[in-house]
């Protein structure tokens, strides 16, 4: 039926070696079929959760990436804000420290108005108590003079006068002596 020459060619072909070991075509198709097979039984069985696994792996990617990116700009968008109440902050205490100046100096002028003011009373308080003990002074004064003068009075006129004389006697001297001045 064969002839001898279609024999070896179909013998050649039965035993066709492929790299380095020798595989025969009904190995090769027995291969191939089991392949194609097992190809079918794992995109029957596995591929959909091969498939499904690695668009899973996929969408946590994407998701971890979109909520690293989120975190990036909450952070910056909080720096900015920390950067905004940081100043914030150091124009309220440089307000405060001025508030506490001029505070300082009102304080300061009241301090030294009511001592200007007390002194002006210290001073007041003193000049009439100078005044009056001036009028005691001079009060004292009379009365000396006036011993004095009835004394000087009576030696020279060396008589006695009575009591009454002798007030009247004052009461003129003192009367002159208030008047010279």
């Amino acid at each position: 039926m064969y002839s001898s020459k279609g024999v070896k060619a179909l013998y050649s072909l039965d035993h066709l070696v492929l790299g380095a070991g020798s595989l025969t075509l009904g190995d090769a198709l027995f291969q191939l079929i089991t392949f194609l097979i097992l190809l079918y039984f794992l995109r029957k069985f596995a591929w959909d959760k091969l498939v499904g696994m690695m668009k899973q792996r996929e969408d946590h990617i994407a998701n971890e990436i979109t909520a690293a990116e989120r975190s990036n700009e909450e952070a910056k968008g909080l720096v900015e804000e920390q950067k905004a109440l940081l100043k914030e902050a150091r124009t309220e205490a440089q307000a405060l420290v001025e508030s506490a100046k001029k505070i300082a100096e009102d304080q300061k002028a009241d301090i030294v108005r009511a001592a200007q003011e007390e002194s002006a009373r210290l001073k007041e308080a003193a000049r009439k108590e100078i005044i009056q003990e001036k009028e005691q002074a001079v009060v004292a004064l009379r009365e000396q003079v006036a011993s004095l003068s009835v004394l000087i009075a009576s030696k020279v006129i060396e008589k006695e006068l009575n009591e009454k004389d002798q007030q009247k006697l004052i009461d003129d001297y003192v009367k002159q002596v208030g008047e010279v001045r």
